[in-house]
């Protein structure tokens, strides 16, 4: 909406509310009241009589003032019609682009819940380039979404017809960081009933109810207040240790990372061992460990053990190189 042609038909409005009003006082010799009073009843059509006849002249007023305060009313009501449906359509073509972009995605992460975890967790992803879309009810909460350009769906995730729509037929991993864990059971269950391989995470505010959520379907379950106690206490007690994992894994300055790495089954790596590999040499980086494909960890490999085809490899090193070795892994 305009507000700068609304202020310009306002100060229109009293040049003729002005003009009336001194139109009559001079020319039909009316109180200055009256006159204000004829000149309001004439701009608002409301059909008064008129005080005493009028003068020619006074009608001639009388017609300019009508025909000036039709126009500019129209003109008004134009600019305030036109600023509404303008906003609608915006807000109506914006909300299909967003829901263009949303079934375009692929591999990506379905965050359920925009509260104090559920920002955290779409910084971290946007930062590393992760793609994702979020699903939340509270009008007030989707301000701050449409804030930060998120992608987002406005329903009620625990719903089949949320999850469809923000593609979970097509994504790599759902979070439920809902409040409420009853709410966070009910998305892990619809989530699992439309998709038996999808990876879960979920949020609990109450460690009592992880087994709950781990039978319903999550993959992991966290507990924020449980981790956030744990860490206060190893800053207590291991600060140096604490210091080095954050880092490995939060971002520094040092433009250390500690990452994942899946060997592809085209890779050359397979049936290699890490001295073969030469990732330490060409790339820099230190292998913390091994997850084999059967789920086991091996931690701190030794020189001799040979890689094989999904195997997911723990490694320290500099950005930049680990970039560099994902195009060999």
């Amino acid at each position: 909406m305009d507000f700068k042609q609304l202020h310009t038909s306002f100060i229109v409005l009293v040049g003729i509310l002005a003009f009336g009003t001194f139109g009559y006082r001079y020319v039909e010799n009316m109180p200055i009241f009256d006159a204000l009073y004829m000149t309001m009843i004439t701009i608002s059509t409301v059909g008064f009589s008129e005080i005493h006849p009028l003068t020619n002249y006074g009608r001639l007023i009388t017609m300019i003032v009508i025909t000036m305060s039709i126009s500019i009313g129209a003109y008004s009501l134009a600019v305030v019609a036109r600023g509404v449906i303008e906003g609608e359509l915006k807000k109506g073509f914006e909300r299909r682009k967003v829901e263009k972009q949303i079934r375009k995605l692929h591999n990506h992460f379905i965050i359920c819940g925009f509260g104090r975890i559920g920002r955290i967790i779409c910084r971290e992803l946007r930062q590393d380039g992760i793609e994702f879309v979020v699903i939340e009810q509270d009008v007030q909460t989707v301000e701050a979404l449409e804030k930060e350009k998120y992608l987002y769906i406005q329903t009620d995730a625990t719903s089949e017809e949320a999850l469809l729509k923000a593609g979970i037929m097509k994504a790599r991993g759902l979070v439920t960081a809902v409040r409420s864990d009853a709410n966070n059971v009910f998305i892990t269950l619809t989530a699992r009933g439309l998709r038996a391989d999808i990876f879960v995470m979920s949020r609990t505010s109450d460690v009592k109810n992880e087994d709950k959520l781990k039978r319903a379907g999550a993959t992991r379950v966290v507990s924020p207040y449980l981790i956030g106690g744990r860490r206060m206490a190893q800053i207590l007690k291991q600060p140096t240790v604490v210091d080095f994992i954050d880092i490995a894994t939060m971002g520094n300055q040092l433009g250390l990372m500690m990452e994942e790495a899946e060997i592809r089954e085209e890779s050359e790596l397979i049936g290699k061992n890490l001295i073969e590999s030469h990732l330490r040499r060409d790339f820099g980086v230190i292998i913390v460990a091994i997850k084999k494909a059967s789920g086991d960890m091996i931690f701190n490999p030794m020189p001799n053990e040979v890689l094989d085809a999904c195997d997911v490899l723990v490694v320290l090193g500099k950005k930049e190189d680990v970039k560099r070795m994902y195009k060999v892994l």
